[in-house]
């Protein structure tokens, strides 16, 4: 049962699929930090957008 296990344990390490794994893993993660750059900077654009069409619409109401 020992033997069996080892021989399991060493050909899940000479596979090629660990690599690719950590490859995904990588890609995912850019990916993220893309994703999360870009709702930050439209955030930021949309707020000031909203803020200026706020004092606008207050501008307007109170002539």
């Amino acid at each position: 049962m020992l033997s069996r296990f080892r021989t399991a344990i060493q050909s899940f390490l000479k596979k090629e699929d660990g690599p690719t794994a950590v490859e995904y893993a990588v890609m995912l993660a850019l990916i993220i930090v893309i994703c999360l750059t870009a709702v930050q900077l439209l955030g930021k654009n949309t707020s000031e957008s909203f803020m200026i069409t706020a004092q606008c619409v207050e501008g307007t109401m109170s002539t």
